[in-house]
This record gives structure tokens, C-alpha cells and sequence, in this order.
């Protein structure tokens, strides 16, 4: 079913305040191979190179977010951000090409990384949250065709 970009923006805000959680959660509960895994997501990015893989970065940024979700260890936000995840993967691969999302997104996930990897619980939930809320605010701003 077609969304409008008034649902998608309001699935958008739903997801941030889950996915705040499922980071407060998983600074509380992920193990070291957690860690690492997100490191791998996006080791392998250069900021630069970003145009020529921006639809291996969109799979790599919805796999980011879910293993964030799976490594919460809270099956209830896995569950309901499972039912977002099919809207947000499409909105995510066509906005990762617009006005510099892409660049955007990976900055910002390197500074989610970092404080997941800090273990600090409340720098984690507002980075998460505020990126995913930043999501809200591109769609808003970029993309009309929704309308």
C-alpha cells in the first residue's frame, strides 16, 4: 500500500523514538562481536566514494539500523520496527540520493558508532534518535514527489 509522505513521516518518528531505545538497550546488552559487526558495516565507506556505491551504502544503512534493533535484544521494538522496515527501506534507497543525504548519514552513523562503542546509553539513544528524526526532516524538505 502506498504511503503518503505524511504516513511516512509519521512512521519516520515512530522508528526514531524505537530505535533511541533499541540503542540505550544495546549499549546496556551487546557483546563485543555486536560492536564489531557495526564497525564492519561502515569501515568500509570513504566519505568520498560515497556517489559511486550509494546503493551498497542504502543496504548497509538498513542493516545497520535493524542490527542496532536485533543486538537491543528486545524482540517488541524488533517486532514493530519489522513492520516499518519494508516503507523505510524504499524511502531510505531514494533518499540517499538526494540533497546529501547520503554524506549526511555517514557521519552520522560514525558518531552513533562511537557511542555505542563509549557504552554512554543517553549520547547513543539522542544520536539515534536524532538521525532518524533527521530522516523525517529530509523527506519533508526533499522529496515532493511523495505528495
Amino acid at each position: 500500500v502506498r504511503k503518503t509522505k505524511a504516513e511516512i513521516i509519521e512512521m519516520i518518528t515512530v522508528c526514531a523514538a524505537l530505535e533511541g531505545m533499541a540503542a540505550r538497550l544495546f549499549v546496556e546488552r551487546a557483546d563485543e562481536r555486536g560492536m564489531a559487526d557495526l564497525h564492519e558495516t561502515f569501515d568500509r565507506f570513504a566519505e568520498g566514494e560515497l556517489a559511486d556505491h550509494v546503493l551498497e551504502y542504502s543496504d548497509a544503512n538498513v542493516a545497520f539500523h535493524q542490527s542496532i534493533i536485533q543486538a537491543s535484544g528486545c524482540t517488541l521494538i524488533a517486532d514493530l520496527t519489522d513492520r516499518f522496515f519494508i516503507h523505510m527501506r524504499a524511502i531510505r534507497r531514494v533518499t540517499m540520493r538526494r540533497g546529501g543525504r547520503a554524506e549526511t548519514s555517514i557521519v552520522e552513523h560514525r558518531d552513533i558508532i562511537d557511542a555505542l562503542t563509549r557504552r554512554d546509553a543517553d549520547l547513543a539513544e539522542r544520536r539515534v534518535r536524532e538521525h532518524t528524526l533527521g530522516l523525517a526532516r529530509h523527506v519533508e524538505q526533499h522529496c515532493d514527489f511523495l505528495d
